[in-house]
């Protein structure tokens, strides 16, 4: 985007009225979001304050558009997920959540400091990019048709050749301050009904569509907002509906939410709709808390250098996963391990059966990520404690973890007592 700025002297118009010059008025093209809009009437202080605004946004506009697109994706290293020590368990499932999204996302609670957002965000910079429509705000694929937009599917219908490009897998932050209009969008109703058109403006949502939705502290969000992440994960659409107007889009996401337990717990109805639940606690070994400290350093003093150490471990992993994801349209759990999960499910009074459909999905997947198509019973006992631990009725006499618990059933169902 050119950047034309366009500085007009106040000085002819105050002479024309007979008063003093004013300060210039620097007017400048820039993006919508960099606008001010100009103070009518306001003091003088205030018009100031207005112009130096005005001509920061549009200094900063100058300068991002002399960088290349390689050089602002790079303005914020990431550290590399194969970097991270220890926390396997919350790596496991973010990465069996990224094979089989059907999962149904990861809630994964830990102590300030271990690592959540790091490894959350080294797991997005992990992926590999995908087809996208080129200038869809809904990153809709160009080959199937239930991640197209509406706009998208029409201009298919009309015989349309859509134009492709690619993009790396999103991951988009929600703030714990976000509004319901900017996570799901808004319909401008006054286009609508003066023009006619379906006028709508995307939300976080429609942005996270084949990507990563992530929300830290995900337990002091407002439960009508984790309410309507939970719906739309599930669903895989979004719908937004004012006076009368309805619109809806894609919105297949993988939903992470991080936070701390002495901040608050989520409600149990919340917790069971997380596909996967990981807990993580504070590195005890002297020597990986040494391990750690001295990889931090390492990469903050030169990120380039340290994620070129890293750099074929990343692609190897990226490769595993990418044919983890072709392996598990042929992955089956066999009829007695199904009704062994669905024992121990039983066994510990889990409520529903999103407990058994979760369970043999990340089963699948984890067997798919080992390069296997049939599942054994070591994958079931490596992920049915995330799959069910946050689904039991808490007990506060209990003197043992849920995730022990779990474990005590499989061994007695599978007979490995």
């Amino acid at each position: 985007m050119a950047l034309n700025m366009r500085v007009s002297s106040s000085k002819v118009a105050a002479k024309q009225q007979g008063r003093t010059p004013a300060v210039p008025v620097v007017s400048s093209k820039v993006a919508p979001s960099a606008r001010v809009a100009p103070f009518q009437g306001a003091p003088a202080a205030a018009q100031r304050a207005a112009l130096l605004v005005r001509a920061a946004a549009a200094t900063e506009v100058k300068a991002a558009e002399g960088r290349t697109e390689k050089e602002l994706g790079q303005a914020r290293p990431i550290f590399p997920f194969t970097a991270i020590v220890g926390q396997d368990e919350m790596k496991l499932a973010l990465i069996l959540n990224v094979i089989d999204p059907k999962i149904g996302g990861v809630m994964i609670m830990g102590d300030r400091g271990t690592g959540k957002s790091t490894t959350i965000r080294a797991l997005a910079d992990l992926l590999p990019e995908m087809q996208v429509v080129a200038n869809d705000p809904f990153n809709s694929d160009p080959n199937d048709p239930e991640l197209m937009s509406e706009e998208v599917r029409n201009r298919v219908k009309a015989g349309e050749q859509l134009p492709v490009g690619s993009k790396k897998i999103p991951m988009v932050d929600l703030p714990l301050g976000a509004t319901e209009d900017r996570v799901c969008g808004t319909i401008d109703i006054e286009k609508a009904l003066t023009e006619g058109v379906k006028a709508f403006e995307p939300g976080l949502l429609a942005k996270a569509n084949r990507g990563i939705l992530y929300v830290d502290e995900v337990n002091l969000l407002d439960d009508h907002l984790v309410d309507v992440l939970l719906d739309s994960a599930a669903s895989g659409w979004n719908t937004v509906e004012r006076e009368g107007i309805s619109i809806s889009h894609p919105a297949r996401f993988i939903l992470v939410g991080s936070g701390n337990p002495e901040e608050g717990e989520l409600r149990p109805q919340l917790l069971d709709r997380f596909g996967m639940h990981a807990q993580i606690g504070t590195v005890k070994d002297p020597r990986l808390r040494v391990q750690i400290v001295s990889q931090r350093s390492t990469f903050d003093e030169n990120p380039a250098a340290f994620r070129k150490d890293y750099e074929a471990g990343q692609q190897a992993l990226t490769n595993r996963i990418v044919e983890a994801r072709k392996l598990l349209k042929q992955g089956e759990v066999n009829y007695d391990f199904r009704v062994k999960i669905s024992q121990i499910c039983s066994d510990l009074n889990v409520d529903g059966i999103r407990g058994d459909i979760v369970t043999n999905r990340a089963a699948k997947a984890l067997a798919a990520f080992e390069g296997r198509t049939e599942v054994t019973p070591e994958d079931i006992y490596r992920v049915i404690p995330l799959c069910l631990r946050h689904r039991l009725r808490k007990d506060p006499l209990a003197e043992i973890d849920d995730g022990d618990r779990v474990r005590e059933i499989f061994k007695k169902v599978f007979g490995m007592e």
